[in-house]
């Protein structure tokens, strides 16, 4: 099934899309519900209850206030900064919600019960919200999952396979994209453009895309205004300010020999507006998030392309990479409850990679070669978040991963497409490596960095 290069790239809030973004969109789907079943204003209580990576790491994901806005009907798409503030130390200070915006409930994020222990059979992403009468009746029970990305799926609906959108421009493997490519002389991205041409007009593709390129750089733009430390424990400084004055300063006319320097930063800025709760893109998730718009920066500022056209080179380089985003999404996941950093950043890397060599002009098959080399040199990568905040490594990690993709790409423009190991293999093989791997290492902060690194004295 192929996934629309909008369900890859939403807008939403740092710092997860898994643990942040998909929650708050599961409890606005519950309130919605009972909404829609005229029991508002029969609720009394509401209990949640976070079960495996949701609880080991959701306090330093922000997952619980991200639930007390969802129940309240705010969505991560269109809430506003100052308002999410605003209203948790409303929250914090009564301790009540609206419920669906107008029922008065008793809930805060300390009354959440926390299960790290316990793993639901889906998914290590899940929770259940349940809401009773005064009389203690259940009104409405349910239990989602939050599967990476910001998607967010019912107990029930994991169950039974998802109704595919499919044409002609359909694909659901790297061979199947190559085969649509070769048969109709066209590049990956021009597959994926026809694919969604299917389902809304060309002016719509291409504003939206537009838009997923400015709310991009609208975050990096504000990750370089802001100074003192990233919110959490572990106090880590951001940097991009300091960066992008020195590197503004050494660099005034975009020397090409800078361009690396521009790709950290762009990547930095992104990251740690994240990680403070910032507007994000997911892309394909919030952990993720710098690579794609670091490496798009590359291809606007520093190739032909992107200099000649920059709207263009945009729209060609998202929809390359939303179709390799989409066959990480269907064939293996791209959440790093469930496979570990390589489903993040190391699919990040992969379509930012093929993003770039479209750019470059190179052919379908250097195309689907750069996605592959990408994450044939992310294969096992863990994630282990320190304290279980998306800062260390995850900031660091996404600008040399986007630094990865760059060179994945200019590794296979020097070749003539044709490679050992395919796209299709490299996916299966990191899906295999995700389910082999020690639930230690995917994102529950029980191993690698975030245990071996004590809190007191840890520096980014």
């Amino acid at each position: 099934m192929t996934i629309s290069v909008f369900d890859l790239f939403s807008v939403g809030i740092g710092p997860s899309s898994s643990h942040t973004v998909g929650p708050m969109r599961a409890a606005g789907r519950f309130a919605a519900d009972l909404a829609r079943a005229d029991a508002l204003d029969r609720v009394a209580t509401i209990r949640v209850d976070l079960f495996g990576s949701l609880a080991a790491t959701g306090p330093g994901h922000g997952t619980r206030t991200a639930i007390l806005l969802g129940l309240e009907g705010y969505s991560p798409e269109t809430i506003e900064d100052d308002e999410r503030r605003k209203r948790l130390a409303e929250i914090r200070s009564s301790g009540r919600i609206e419920l669906g915006g107008v029922r008065d409930i008793a809930l805060t994020e300390d009354d959440m019960a926390l299960h790290p222990s316990t793993v639901l059979p889906f998914h290590p992403n899940g929770m259940t919200i349940t809401a009773r009468t005064a009389g203690r009746t259940v009104l409405r029970a349910e239990t989602y999952f939050s599967i990476g990305g910001g998607f967010v799926v019912t107990e029930s609906e994991a169950g039974r396979p998802e109704t595919p959108r499919t044409c002609e421009w359909s694909f659901s493997s790297a061979a199947r994209l190559l085969e649509l490519s070769e048969r109709h002389a066209c590049s990956i991205g021009e597959v994926m453009l026809r694919f969604e041409r299917e389902f809304r007009s060309a002016a719509e593709v291409s504003d939206r895309l537009l838009h997923i390129r400015d709310v991009m750089a609208d975050c990096a733009r504000r990750g370089i205004s802001h100074t003192g430390e990233l919110p959490g424990v572990l106090r880590v400084r951001r940097r991009a300010y300091d960066w992008h004055l020195r590197l503004s300063r050494d660099d005034p006319h975009r020397d090409p020999a800078f361009a690396e320097d521009w790709v950290n930063l762009v990547a930095l800025a992104v990251n740690e507006e994240n990680a403070a709760g910032g507007r994000i893109v997911t892309a394909p998730t919030n952990g993720a998030a710098g690579i794609i718009p670091a490496v798009l920066h590359y291809a606007l500022h520093y190739t032909p392309a992107g200099r000649a056209d920059s709207d263009g080179t945009a729209i060609r380089f998202l929809l390359t990479a939303g179709a390799i985003g989409s066959l990480y999404k269907e064939r293996a996941s791209i959440s790093g409850a469930e496979v570990g950093c390589q489903g993040e950043v190391g699919s990040a890397a992969s379509m930012a990679a093929a993003g770039l060599a479209e750019v470059l002009d190179g052919t379908p098959a250097q195309v689907e070669n750069a996605a592959e080399i990408a994450m044939e040199h992310s294969l096992g990568l863990t994630c282990d978040p320190i304290e279980g905040l998306v800062q260390i490594p995850c900031i660091e990690r996404n600008a040399i991963s986007a630094g990865k993709a760059i060179n994945a790409a200019r590794i296979a423009l020097r070749g003539n497409g044709i490679h050992r190991v395919s796209l299709d293999q490299v996916i299966e093989t990191m899906r295999a490596t995700g389910h082999d791997m020690s639930s230690k290492y995917k994102e529950t902060s029980t191993g690698g960095l975030a245990v071996y690194v004590p809190v007191n004295v840890v520096e980014c």
